[in-house]
């Protein structure tokens, strides 16, 4: 079988999270009526200190709903450049709800206040457009894992506050960033206005993300979730899975940040190039190919045929992502087939 480190998304549930979603209590959550779906809401809410949750299909939808909560049709949010929300969601922002994005560039998306906060033009008047929210991902997907800072996101909140400026967090895997760090939820969740969080990467539930904020803006979000063709009906089977996760999936993401680490040093002594040890703080394993005369894609074609999955993300940028569904002895394999591959 083959060994699948193309994302963490790829996992599949296990027999206790099988029999949770089973013998879920369902409701038609179109009229708030899923006991299961309500729950988990209020749960996820309560670990970031949030009034009040929705639970989305996607992370892509959680974090569009929370922008549009935020941002008006043209105004501005901005993001790092190599953010999920501006890259990978397929120019959402601007189709679904009006919003113009513009970045900032961050080395491995390592968030610094003074990076955004200096590109930041709120009230702008009737000539130029003004930004509103701002951005954040963490962990920071394209950046390879990376954990943001906490001391950083506090200098962001006070510089918005001073500004006028909303946050969101992009959350997609902060269990990640939590368990790295030691950082609490609730710490995390007091420094922005909307927050995204995502349960079927690390946490392995096969469908569900929440986005979290105040009464008011869920209200609001989950009239735009029907309207988007989202309003789902008895949904409370996979927010079963997502229970599940939570109860027994969050603390064991430190085996994954381990096998990614191993992977990544085995790497670096074959060529120090291609990745920095010390930057994989998660489960995210970035390799740069810039000095090989290869490309992403023939790494990805030579390591596929030894049946190892990985993704290329660009021409010269590899992604291997560790999960659930990958153990120790799959990742000494791993390792023997990228030396293989890398050295072919």
């Amino acid at each position: 079988m083959a060994i699948d480190l193309r994302s963490d998304t790829v996992t599949r549930p296990s027999q206790g999270m099988r029999d949770a979603i089973a013998s879920a209590p369902v409701g038609d959550d179109v009229y708030s009526d899923d006991p299961t779906v309500n729950s988990l809401e209020e749960r996820v809410a309560g670990m970031f200190g949030k009034e009040a949750g929705l639970f989305t299909p996607t992370g892509s939808l959680a974090n569009q709903l929370a922008i549009r909560m935020l941002v008006n049709p043209g105004e501005e949010l901005i993001a790092e450049t190599n953010s999920h929300i501006v890259r990978a969601e397929l120019g959402a922002a601007a189709v679904f709800s009006g919003i113009t994005t513009r970045t900032w560039p961050a080395t491995h998306g390592l968030l610094k206040a003074a990076d955004a906060l200096e590109i930041a033009r709120p009230d702008s008047g009737p000539y130029l457009v003004s930004t509103t929210a701002i951005a954040v991902e963490n962990t920071h997907n394209f950046g390879g894992g990376t954990v943001q800072p906490i001391d950083e996101i506090k200098a962001l909140r006070k510089g918005a506050d001073a500004m006028g400026l909303a946050l969101h967090l992009d959350g997609a895997r902060i269990w990640n960033a939590h368990v790295a760090s030691g950082v609490a939820f609730n710490e995390y969740g007091k420094y922005f206005d909307t927050i995204s969080v995502c349960l079927s990467k690390g946490l392995g539930a096969p469908i569900g993300s929440v986005m979290l904020s105040t009464k008011e803006r869920v209200a609001k979000a989950r009239v735009w979730r029907k309207r988007y063709g989202a309003g789902m009906r008895q949904v409370g089977l996979l927010a079963a899975g997502a229970h599940f996760a939570l109860d027994n999936n969050i603390n064991r993401l430190s085996e994954d940040h381990r096998r990614a680490k191993e992977i990544a040093v085995a790497i670096a002594a074959i060529d120090s190039s291609l990745i920095d040890p010390t930057t994989v703080q998660t489960n995210i394993v970035g390799l740069d190919l810039a000095h090989l005369p290869i490309s992403a894609a023939e790494l990805a074609t030579r390591c596929r045929e030894k049946g190892l999955w990985i993704s290329a993300l660009g021409p010269k940028y590899a992604r291997l992502v560790t999960h659930l569904d990958f153990d120790d002895a799959q990742c000494k394999e791993a390792i023997e087939i990228l030396k293989v591959a890398l050295v072919a």
